[in-house]
């Protein structure tokens, strides 16, 4: 009876929660609906739901959508995973090794603060219109997130876990492996998430300026025809896949924390 009453109340909280999610979004695209509708909204540069979803389904019948993901998608990944490795191996000497932190915190505060946008013209200059450019730009999008976050995981790890350790004689590959990142993962595993973030806002913005497919080509495709409904279209999909790859991220850090934590406490977002 007890489990019984503990089922019930888990899926009244998952019930409340999934309401709660979808609240806002259909406020506001009921709101924008009637807008649209009643003249409050020119729905020539607003289209309305409605009519979004049409152009939805058209570009996804036509397959043009789901090609242009396919690439963008092809880009994200393959910068994400060099950025990933990347950042999480420098992370780990900076975290580690105080003289390696010293050397490189200096030049990772001037690039850091620099926007993606206007490092695209640099890259192109360089590498010239294609993919070589358009995965540079991914990667500097991705890498500073999981870079800092790596460090700040690494650094956080207490220091008596790690000198209890050596008086046991383990290892330096073992103290990293079974104490230093476990202790980190959680940290490594929210750079992942906002690195997956910058990645596809990165991509968006590198096919916009300098690539021929893709969905942010697409989106100036429909801008220089003036085809509102396509640009909202699209734009909206750049934030449901955005979404949708956080959530499966914040899950496998929620089930990494209660793994290593033993509390099941929750990551926030």
């Amino acid at each position: 009876m007890r489990n019984q009453e503990k089922a019930g109340t888990r899926k009244r909280r998952a019930a409340v929660h999934v309401l709660l999610t979808l609240a806002l979004p259909a406020a506001i695209l009921l709101f924008w609906e009637w807008g649209v509708r009643t003249g409050k909204l020119n729905g020539n540069v607003v289209p309305p739901p409605t009519k979004l979803w049409k152009t939805f389904i058209s570009l996804a019948v036509s397959g043009k959508l789901g090609q242009g993901l396919l690439i963008s998608i092809r880009r994200v990944l393959e910068g994400f995973l060099i950025a990933a490795a990347a950042g999480i191996a420098v992370g780990f000497l900076m975290g580690l090794f105080a003289p390696v932190n010293r050397l490189l915190s200096s030049v990772v505060n001037i690039l850091r603060p620099i926007p993606v946008i206007a490092i695209i013209p640099i890259f192109i200059m360089i590498l010239g219109v294609g993919e070589s450019a358009n995965i540079a730009i991914i990667i500097i999008g991705a890498l500073w997130p999981v870079l800092l976050n790596t460090v700040a995981g690494v650094r956080s790890v207490d220091r008596k876990l790690i000198e209890v350790a050596e008086v046991y004689g383990l290892g330096r590959g073992k103290i990293i492996f079974q104490i230093i990142l476990p202790s980190a993962l959680t940290s490594i595993l929210t750079g992942l998430r906002l690195g997956i973030g910058g990645a596809w806002a990165s991509v968006v913005a590198a096919e916009m300026i300098g690539a021929t497919s893709g969905i942010g080509y697409m989106i100036m495709f429909a801008k220089s025809l003036a085809q509102a409904a396509n640009m909202y279209v699209l734009v909206l999909v750049i934030g449901l896949i955005g979404f949708f790859v956080d959530r499966i991220l914040l899950a496998v850090q929620n089930r990494v924390r209660a793994r290593f934590s033993g509390n099941g406490q929750k990551a926030g977002g």
